[in-house]
């Protein structure tokens, strides 16, 4: 193994201080007031003005952003167990069953994550008008329930590490299809399953186009709620914005430092694995 040169070392300082800067300003922002975004020399260390700044952003009332957490929070959940579910099924079926139209249908899975999300915003939104659902939790945990991606990534992940022997040998056992699936296919899968678990969290929380165009200002997730944040003043209040963007990014932070480890291992293994 070669040692590394300081070059490496300034490169990895370099990235990790362009990392780590815009969060710890965003932090800092939050600490103090509006008119600290704007000085010069920008402000570094943190300000006496959290506490009020956290009053002032769950008192607002054009933000609701107690809902808007608890909505992420429930729609983040909700997508990535049933994302984790249904793609492993799919996934499962694709690469180990045979029926007829399997290649058919894994090429259907390719194409679509072909095509950009954008394209599908307005058949979506006139599907949540017949439904009903315009401004309702659900608009934005059902429509995301399955993911192309995770399908082909399930599939994969069978395909390289369940040899097709297993499968035979549990059904010469009596095992039926779902056994074979809950049985040996599940227990396989974990490592993929917690990856493309915690990217589905991520995904579902950071979402904002989709929960702009389908829910209400009164019933939000809480990168809706930032956004009125930014529309409930005559002159935007950037402390209030930041501090609403720091106790939004708090979960994200908390998953990475309690599984972050566990996830580049995951990474690692399945990359190993390929």
């Amino acid at each position: 193994m070669r040692q590394a040169t300081p070059l490496t070392y300034f490169a990895l300082l370099l990235t990790l201080v362009l990392s780590v800067f815009p969060l710890w300003w965003m932090f800092v922002i939050a600490t103090r007031t509006t008119t600290a975004a704007s000085q010069f020399p920008p402000a570094l260390l943190p300000g006496p003005n959290f506490g009020a700044n956290i009053v002032r952003l769950f008192e607002n009332p054009s933000a609701n952003f107690t809902t808007g957490l608890l909505n992420s929070l429930i729609a983040s959940t909700t997508v990535a167990v049933s994302v984790v579910f249904f793609c492993s099924l799919a996934g499962f079926a694709l690469a180990k069953l045979n029926f007829k139209g399997r290649t058919v249908a894994t090429v259907a899975v390719v194409v679509t994550m072909a095509v950009p999300v954008q394209i599908g915003l307005v058949p979506l939104l006139i599907l949540m008008e017949w439904f009903g659902w315009r401004g309702e939790l659900q608009s934005v945990i059902v429509p995301f329930m399955v993911s192309g991606f995770g399908v082909f990534m399930m599939r994969q992940y069978v395909t390289q590490t369940i040899p097709d022997e297993l499968i035979e040998a549990a059904r010469i056992d009596g095992c039926s299809t779902f056994r074979i699936y809950w049985s040996i296919v599940l227990p396989a899968l974990r490592p993929a399953m917690v990856v493309l678990g915690l990217l589905t969290f991520m995904q579902t929380w950071n979402e904002f186009i989709w929960a702009l165009a389908v829910l209400s200002p009164s019933n939000p997730t809480v990168q809706f709620s930032i956004q009125q944040l930014n529309e409930s003043a005559y002159a935007r209040d950037f402390a209030l914005m930041f501090t609403g963007a720091t106790f939004a990014t708090l979960p994200l932070l908390i998953i990475f430092v309690v599984l972050g480890r566990q996830l580049v291992g995951r990474i690692m293994e399945g990359a190993i694995k390929a």
